[in-house]
């Protein structure tokens, strides 16, 4: 009996503290859509892969926080974002600036990609004159081959 006491106590203890974190979302529809239109905007920087909006990695949450609490106190959008981009770097941007630092970022694959097609393209070149010069054996080189072939073969 008293384990079952313990145990109803301890969830609904839990699910009191989901709710006040909760609260402040339901209580503010504004803010809420606020924070998931900046949330789809930055970078959570554990996934790397993935907004703050879709992580659920603890930092994003974080972060979920920290903009609700600055849109709390009354902070634009551009005041966040400058704050974000001034605390972790236009990395936390999940489209980044095209600007001199995050260039390589931006114009890194199609540079990568031209570069493979140019070395493809010459090695195929290159493999086609090497095909295109091959000889046949001479007759020398042919009687040479096959008494090379008849010494390694087993007896």
């Amino acid at each position: 009996m008293m384990l079952r006491a313990l145990f109803l106590a301890l969830t609904l203890f839990s699910l009191g503290a989901q709710a006040n974190e909760a609260a402040p979302l339901a209580a503010d529809p504004v803010a809420e859509k606020r924070l998931q239109d900046l949330s789809t905007e930055l970078r959570c920087l554990v996934c790397q892969n993935q907004t703050i909006a879709d992580s659920n990695a603890e930092l994003a949450q974080d972060l979920r926080t920290e903009i609700r609490g600055m849109i709390q106190a009354g902070k634009s959008d551009k005041e966040i974002i400058d704050f974000m981009v001034t605390r972790y770097g236009d990395f936390v941007l999940y489209r980044p600036p095209v600007k001199g630092i995050t260039l390589l970022l931006w114009g890194g694959p199609v540079a990568l990609m031209l570069f493979g097609l140019f070395a493809l393209i010459r090695y195929l070149r290159q493999r086609a004159t090497r095909l295109a010069d091959d000889q046949p054996l001479s007759a020398d080189e042919a009687s040479r081959a096959a008494e090379l072939l008849e010494e390694i073969k087993p007896k």
